[in-house]
């Protein structure tokens, strides 16, 4: 869950981290968390990954991961539920934020976060400059590198859990309501992967 090479990215006075999360919707599954520091180059279109098609999301993951330094955070849905999905998603920024600046051993001038809130005054562990830019996945470099790398670990995580629980075609909807989704929690009622403090879920456990 962590991609660092000393020296390789440009610090001067202090590095730059962009952060995104992916899976905050879905009724299954982690949220995950990114923070990205860029590399001196970076490879071209990179955008929100929710602009990209599967194949060029996957093909920049890959090239990202390996020309920036990089680290990722997952929460998983016993401890979603636990404290709820919008915490879930400040803990998974702070711990992804938090090995990758011990990683790389230096001062951070300021973290950028997709959105309009920052885990600062919410996650006793942060203690870095931040800054929420709504839309900042289209915007920032950084952050749309978080985005993609963020999207592309869960993806990969919840193709994973799809083999282990085939009823529920996670490997198509990655844990998201959908109609195939929904029909087969009706039928086979929830997995331990389910958010069981999520509407839909919550219901058929209550039945």
């Amino acid at each position: 869950m962590l991609g660092v090479t000393p020296g390789f990215t440009v610090q001067g006075e202090g590095i730059v981290i962009g952060v995104d999360e992916a899976g905050r919707g879905p009724l299954a599954g982690p949220v995950v968390a990114a923070a990205v520091v860029l590399g001196r180059a970076i490879p071209a279109g990179v955008d929100d990954s929710k602009r990209l098609s599967p194949a060029r999301r996957a093909s920049l993951d890959e090239a990202l991961r390996e020309c920036c330094d990089w680290a990722v955070a997952v929460v998983d849905p016993e401890e979603i539920d636990r404290v709820n999905i919008f915490m879930a998603t400040m803990l998974a920024m702070t711990r992804a934020v938090a090995k990758l600046t011990a990683a790389l051993g230096c001062e951070t001038r300021e973290v950028l976060i997709d959105g309009n809130l920052t885990p600062h005054g919410r996650c006793e562990d942060w203690h870095w400059p931040a800054r929420p830019i709504v839309g900042g996945d289209a915007l920032e470099p950084c952050i749309s590198a978080a985005s993609i790398i963020a999207k592309q670990w869960r993806d990969r995580l919840m193709c994973e859990a799809a083999a282990a629980h085939p009823h529920y075609g996670w490997e198509r909807n990655k844990g998201y309501g959908t109609p195939e989704h929904l029909e087969a929690l009706r039928l086979h009622g929830p997995s331990p992967l389910h958010r069981r403090s999520f509407a839909p879920v919550a219901q058929l456990v209550l039945i």
